[in-house]
């Protein structure tokens, strides 16, 4: 099996269905947010967006302390959202087309200020970035519902998309 070529089919299909997302991202609710628990829409959007370029950040170092200088960048709308979707997609199709098969053995891990909070292999770090995408970009869906926003199909057709 050529784990790294379905790691980049993953990620372009995921990219391929964010894509269809942020194409119906709305004017003017950037700080929406369906529960005062929840995260506001534009946070939520730039952080699935930003996951894109983790590949890079998981091949080419050893852990992520959230709490040391992770800050991703601002969006403003639509049209950032998508930039920045194809610079972090780039980034982390880049970052897996040089890497090699061992390069996903070594350990990864998710730290906030020092402290250790989950670790994988560096496979399981890029698998789990992509459950990341999917299950934030669900949430996403629920968002643009409550909004009376069409939501698109992901893995096939929606009530908004019937033909996927």
């Amino acid at each position: 099996m050529d784990t790294l070529k379905n790691l980049k089919d993953e990620l372009t299909e995921e990219y391929n269905t964010t894509k269809k997302f942020l194409n119906n991202f709305p004017k003017d609710k950037n700080d929406y947010a369906p529960h005062t628990k929840s995260m506001k829409l534009m946070d939520l959007t730039t952080h699935i967006v930003d996951i894109f370029g983790w590949p890079q950040v998981i091949l080419n170092t050893d852990y992520l302390d959230f709490a040391d200088g992770y800050n991703p960048e601002k969006m403003g709308g639509k049209e950032d959202l998508l930039q920045q979707l194809d610079k972090q997609y780039k980034a982390g199709m880049k970052a897996l087309e040089n890497a090699k098969e061992a390069d996903l053995k070594p350990n990864w891990s998710i730290r906030m200020n020092g402290q250790k909070i989950m670790e994988w292999s560096k496979y399981g770090a890029i698998r789990h970035g992509l459950n990341q995408i999917t299950h934030h970009r669900a949430q996403l869906g629920v968002y643009y519902r409550l909004l009376n926003i069409p939501v698109p199909g992901s893995y096939g057709p929606s009530a908004d998309s019937p033909n996927g």
